[in-house]
């Protein structure tokens, strides 16, 4: 299937689909494989270093493992923060790289998209530093506040959901690729194929370029 399969606006796609999502963006790297709505497979392993040599060797073993190959992903699902800023890029290449080679749509959303709970209003929280923290919101799935810096978290209305909280509990990644089934269920891909990072702030090395001399 390519991607004029998934002309804008036509409906429902009929499943079964396999989706491959991967989230970098978090201390946890993660990837996970969806078919037709059921877990194949979902692994996570330390992501703060060397997300580079570890993305394609965990992708490449949970294909393995489920029977497929590459190129029997239908959509690629991928997460573009905030979050690290060279995980967030490994990420976006990596998923766009594969998609391109093969033809095959992404489907890409913030990693607090990704999280987000279905029902109630919740403010997705996650430690920036610096004293500063990731904040977006989310009412019923759908965003209401993109994500931003904050310092008094208390100033935001709605219930609070840790990042670090959910990455004790949850495979990033397969939230990921659960919320892209339910983009293309309905008809939705079209709108989720920016792929530019969501960084929120400059990089620290961009900052140092614009401080005077």
């Amino acid at each position: 299937m390519g991607t004029g399969d998934w002309a804008l606006g036509t409906g429902h796609r009929a499943l079964p689909m396999l989706i491959l999502a991967a989230d970098t963006s978090l201390p946890i790297l993660s990837v996970a494989l969806l078919r037709d709505n059921a877990l194949l497979g979902a692994t996570a392993l330390e992501g703060r270093s060397s997300r580079n040599e570890k993305l394609l060797p965990a992708i490449d073993w949970l294909l393995s493992e489920s029977g497929f190959s590459s190129h029997h992903v239908e959509l690629f699902a991928v997460t573009r923060g905030p979050g690290s800023f060279t995980g967030v890029r490994i990420g976006l290449a990596t998923i766009q790289g594969m998609a391109l080679a093969l033809g095959k749509p992404v489907c890409a959303m913030s990693t607090h998209e990704a999280i987000a709970p279905e029902r109630g209003k919740w403010l997705i929280v996650d430690d920036a530093g610096r004293g500063e923290f990731y904040v977006s919101m989310f009412e019923n799935g759908e965003e209401v506040m993109p994500p931003r810096l904050g310092r008094d978290i208390s100033e935001f209305g709605g219930q609070h959901l840790l990042v670090s909280e959910v990455l004790e509990r949850s495979n990033v990644a397969l939230s990921c690729a659960r919320r892209a089934a339910a983009i293309a269920a309905a008809g939705k891909i079209g709108e989720y194929g920016d792929i530019t990072p969501i960084y929120v702030r400059l990089a620290e090395a961009e900052v140092k370029l614009q401080r005077p001399r």
